[in-house]
């Protein structure tokens, strides 16, 4: 298996209202975005040139929504980079770049 191309450890996954899990992962490799419980347990997953990712202008900076196979996911990951050499969740501005660049959309853009 190939080494993932973003991995998003510690994500608290929301569907609507409701909290999907507390300490889940984002993981997108081999072309595929899935949304994983704490236990690895498939959420949902896409291909992801099919996976839209976005920050709401009205969001927390640490808040990005996700819409695949039809329903929007709400995400938080960290509002900060980890230090140099620590592990830690990547910031929203990384997750919707390594989504658009992984997609084949240029990043930024």
């Amino acid at each position: 298996m190939a080494e993932p191309d973003f991995t998003a450890t510690g994500v608290r996954i929301g569907k609507r209202l409701r909290s999907l899990t507390r300490a889940g992962q984002v993981r997108i490799s081999d072309g595929r975005f899935e949304l994983l419980t704490s236990y690895g347990s498939e959420i949902d997953s896409a291909p992801v040139q099919t996976v839209r990712a976005g920050k709401p202008w009205f969001a927390a900076d640490d808040r990005a929504l996700a819409e695949l196979n039809g329903t929007r996911y709400r995400l938080t990951l960290a509002d900060h980079e980890p230090a140099p050499g620590e592990p830690g969740p990547p910031t929203v501005r990384r997750f919707i770049d390594a989504v658009r660049s992984a997609s084949g959309r240029r990043p930024g853009a």
